[in-house]
């Protein structure tokens, strides 16, 4: 559900605390914890490092992602594959089509 329009976006206060220290474009990242809070146009130029759960992933912030949340740029979950017959097989149909695909091309028709 999304937040009410008179209340306005919710942005951190300890982020924008750590904004106006800094200067954009600057090297050092802004280490934060709050997924939940919305990107502002204030945010721009700088790189935060958003914990997902296990790790900080560095995020450089710019202006396509005003609006957004930083959550949303931190992914909390990897996917690896499906696993079971079709994958195997589709492993191996692959492996296959590469090897048919070096064979030299004969050229010849009927007489």
């Amino acid at each position: 559900m999304s937040r009410s329009s008179k209340k306005g976006p919710h942005v951190d206060p300890k982020l924008l605390k750590k904004i106006s220290v800094l200067k954009p474009g600057s090297k050092a990242s802004i280490k934060t914890w709050a997924r939940d809070s919305e990107i502002a146009p204030e945010m721009v130029g700088f790189t935060f490092a958003i914990h997902n759960g296990k790790d900080f992933i560095e995020v450089l912030v710019n202006e396509d992602m005003v609006g957004h949340r930083l959550g949303e740029f931190s992914p909390t979950r990897r996917f690896t594959k499906h696993g079971g017959k079709m994958q195997r097989a589709i492993e191996a149909g692959k492996e296959v089509g590469k090897e048919v695909a070096k064979e030299p091309v004969k050229e010849g028709g009927k007489s």
